[in-house]
């Protein structure tokens, strides 16, 4: 039997070769190298960082790729930590639910640039340094992170097996304890799958995270967005070329010594396994589990771990706990009362503040623009949906395929929509084409992938009795797929084409402007009419445009998508 097939608990017993602790105290060593690297000059001051330029040298990248890589390792340990509270609470407490379920899906629809005002709050807590521009980047970076990744954990902790809750109730474990020993695991694939998309995401808007302009005030952190940036604004092809170069490389180190040790470690947390199954082999993952180095950490989290066990008082259920004046249902209509009275004062607050500025026809006009953007999105989307949803299906059902296809799709979907733009601008410049049309597919660029993903987490899902009793009943062709393999992705479709619905509107930013140097065309829509309010440092237009482009998407959210998913949770899950 092979030495890395075996269990963590059989492998600390056997012998452990040294070559494992020499591999892992280099790369530790190099990490805080990479670290001290990307951490160089925080505190400095911010007026000097501005007046140094730029540079588009290919030898600029490797410290701006360092720091760009830190800021996304620090915006993704802040959503891991925003997921494990915020939809944790939501799934385990019916009030909170009412209200954060609501507000993230809100948030979800806010496009990146809407929170670019907190760059100026995060400069003001650091007068004159680095630091609070870092922290404006990173805070960016995280809200193209943390929404997705929230969705995924809370309906995961939504739909874990009541027997496998009853069981954590007779073992009396404690909320700490459940939450690391059932809850956590059990999330752990589809969270690792969207935390791989939500690292996607913090890439395709790198450019807004790095290189902000807000009115009259402009950040520009070293780094490969604000590379990216400047390679657009002078039509430098090769810097591009470059820019290219060194997202793969990052992109490729992230997958390596992140996520494929992540991804291997998942699939001893699934619950469907069938027969003869082979889980997904790491050599990072076989790293951390023989040398005695990285044991330590190991240890020390595992020790954190038992801190919350208690010792069962008897064997058998748990006493129910006793219901007191709190969980009555007076508490919960002023719950809700409360909640009606501040929801009408924000929208008569905001109203107030738009239309003080904003005449009533343009708000006519703004609603108009929105209207354009969502028949680009609804006609993007059902493209995509007949594109990816036969892939998805179809490398789905072949775990080496899989694992080859799971790299290259994220960092396509990785792929900022801005490295493109020297194409299109210059070809609608050129053939005199119309931007409504063809600035849209900039739209689906990096949101497509979040359906294929989906789908082929839901095909690799798909039951082994199931795939079975169709090929020994001969069902081949459209009633396979109609029989088959449509039923049993359609949940995760519906989930992924929620996410990649949404992220086209926020893409809309990005894709109704395209410049490239001093050429720039425009697409009637709301992304447009955004980019520019907040490029012109007028507030009061950015906030109307972003309450309209979040006002519908969450109503589409909640008429059409709401809907669809509990239909396919009620009709197609298979459990």
């Amino acid at each position: 039997m092979r030495l890395d097939r075996l269990p963590i608990s059989v492998l600390r017993t056997r012998y452990v070769p040294g070559g494992w602790d020499v591999l892992a105290f280099l790369l530790v060593f190099v990490f805080f190298i990479y670290c001290a690297e990307a951490a160089r000059g925080l505190t400095g001051s911010l007026a000097r960082l501005q007046a140094t330029p730029i540079s588009l040298a290919p030898s600029a990248l490797v410290g701006y790729s360092a720091r760009t890589a830190l800021r996304m390792v620090l915006a993704m340990l802040a959503s891991l930590l925003f997921t494990f509270s915020y939809a944790t609470l939501a799934a385990k407490s019916r009030r909170a639910e009412v209200i954060l379920v609501p507000l993230l899906d809100f948030l979800q629809s806010v496009p990146i640039l809407g929170f670019s005002f907190t760059t100026l709050l995060f400069l003001q807590l650091t007068p004159g340094r680095v630091a609070g521009a870092e922290l404006a980047a990173i805070f960016l970076i995280f809200t193209s992170q943390a929404w997705n990744m929230a969705f995924s954990f809370y309906h995961s902790l939504r739909s874990i097996p009541d027997e496998m809750v009853e069981a954590a109730r007779n073992f009396q474990l404690s909320p700490w304890m459940r939450f690391w020993r059932l809850e956590v695991p059990f999330a752990m694939p589809a969270l690792i799958w969207n935390m791989m998309m939500s690292m996607s995401g913090g890439w395709f808007f790198l450019v807004f995270s790095e290189a902000i302009t807000v009115g009259h005030t402009t950040v520009l952190l070293p780094g490969v967005g604000s590379y990216i940036a400047l390679a657009i604004a002078q039509r430098n092809l090769a810097a591009i070329g470059w820019a290219i170069a060194a997202m793969f490389v990052v992109i490729l180190a992230f997958d390596q010594l992140l996520f494929r040790p992540l991804t291997a470690s998942a699939d001893w947390f699934r619950l469907d396994q069938e027969a003869g199954f082979t889980a997904n082999r790491s050599w990072a993952l076989t790293m951390i589990r023989r040398s005695h180095l990285l044991r330590f950490a190991h240890s020390a989290f595992a020790a954190m771990l038992r801190a919350g066990i208690r010792p069962v008082a008897a064997w058998g259920a748990a006493p129910p706990r006793p219901k007191g004046v709190w969980h009555s249902r007076w508490v919960d209509y002023g719950w809700y009362a409360l909640l009606i009275v501040t929801g009408v004062a924000a929208v008569w607050r905001i109203a107030m503040f738009v239309l003080g500025e904003v005449p009533p026809a343009e708000v006519g006009r703004v609603l108009l623009y929105g209207m354009f953007t969502l028949v680009r999105v609804a006609v993007l989307i059902a493209a995509a949906s007949l594109i990816w949803v036969p892939v998805g299906v179809w490398v789905g059902l072949r775990p080496r395929v899989a694992s080859v296809v799971q790299p290259v799709a994220q960092f396509l979907a990785a792929f900022p929509a801005n490295l493109l733009f020297p194409i299109v601008v210059s070809a609608i410049v050129a053939f005199r084409l119309t931007p409504d049309i063809w600035l849209s597919p900039l739209m689906i660029l990096g949101t497509q992938w979040y359906i294929l993903f989906n789908v082929i987490v839901g095909a690799s899902a798909i039951a082994p009795d199931l795939r079975y009793a169709g090929e020994n009943l001969g069902v081949r062709g459209w009633l396979w797929w109609r029989r088959v393999a449509l039923p049993a992705v359609f949940p995760f479709y519906v989930t992924g084409a929620i996410t990649a619905s949404g992220g086209s509107w926020n893409a809309s930013i990005n894709a109704e402007v395209a410049a490239w140097g001093t050429e720039t065309v425009r697409a009637h829509g709301l992304g447009a009419y955004i980019a520019d309010s907040t490029a012109a440092g007028d507030f009061a237009r950015n906030v109307l445009g972003i309450v309209v482009l979040s006002l519908l998407v969450v109503i589409l959210n909640r008429v059409f998508w709401r809907p669809l998913y509990a239909r396919a949770e009620r009709k197609f899950r298979i459990s």
